[in-house]
């Protein structure tokens, strides 16, 4: 754990830093690397400021930010959560629509670990947003270059949200349509995204993923026929789907040959367990 959360940010660019270094050949999100490029491991007051970044909306700040939810998973620490989805999300991907992503994703986490019903998730979200923005406008020196592009993502998001009939409070059964196979899947999934990409934004990565677990009633192929089997960014949607998945189903429906011989398994085990401890300590 951090003394403050400055401490924690200089050593996430400090890890972010490194980490681009081990990227090759893993065909890391360009726009991570770039993000990556603005940050200083070497100036401890500015280590983390990085300027407003126009090509800074895409999915990679939405799709790092699982861990933040699961750390600040409480909810008397969503302040921590909002302030440090923002932050770690503004390091790689300085836009709304880029670093609102992170705060989506972590805030999903959040609510699954907390036993939120899912088909609330998404209108909590969106009250959440105004805290964030309000959190921005203190600690972001030019606001101006950002509110511009602010409302998109709740636009979306609202669309969204109305397109399901789940934005009122009242309303607790998603509406799907009749037919909803891989081909109409990919017509929404584009309908959804700002370029005909699903799942390529930092709104509609989460969006993709939510939607996924809304409709697949717990089953874990019908998940990844929704989430990791499109025409988009579906290893972004995917990987957010699978972890609410588990977090929310567990893992007894998942296939063990997905899992048993993953890759860095014993260090990110070893990770969890830290995360866990941590998450449970009252501070």
């Amino acid at each position: 754990d951090y003394w403050c959360l400055e401490d924690l940010y200089r050593e996430l660019v400090k890890r972010y830093v490194d980490a681009v270094d081990k990227l090759s050949g893993r065909r890391p999100d360009p726009a991570t690397i770039e993000g990556c490029r603005e940050l200083k491991p070497d100036n401890y007051l500015l280590a983390w400021h990085t300027p407003f970044n126009e090509k800074g909306s895409g999915f990679g700040a939405a799709t790092k930010a699982m861990c933040l939810g699961m750390r600040y998973w409480k909810p008397e620490r969503l302040e921590s959560l909002i302030e440090v989805s923002i932050e770690c999300g503004r390091m790689t991907h300085n836009h709304p629509t880029g670093f609102l992503g992170s705060l989506c994703t972590a805030l999903f986490v959040a609510y699954a670990i907390q036993g939120k019903p899912l088909v609330q998730w998404g209108r909590e979200m969106m009250k959440v947003v105004p805290m964030a923005e309000e959190y921005c406008k203190k600690t972001i020196r030019h606001m101006a270059e950002y509110q511009e592009h602010w409302f998109y993502f709740e636009a979306k998001w609202q669309f969204y949200l109305e397109e399901r009939e789940i934005n009122e409070e009242n309303q607790n059964k998603p509406v799907f349509p009749d037919n909803y196979d891989a081909e109409e899947r990919e017509k929404t999934y584009r309908r959804w995204s700002s370029e005909g990409r699903g799942g390529r934004r930092g709104h509609d990565a989460p969006m993709i993923a939510y939607d996924a677990l809304l409709g697949c009633g717990g089953d874990w192929t019908e998940l990844c026929n929704r989430s990791m089997f499109h025409g988009g960014e579906s290893a972004a949607t995917g990987s957010i789907a699978g972890c609410l998945y588990g977090l929310v189903y567990g893992l007894s429906k998942v296939p063990k040959g997905l899992y048993q011989d993953l890759e860095q398994r014993e260090r990110l085990e070893y990770l969890g367990e830290n995360l866990y401890r941590l998450s449970m300590e009252e501070k």
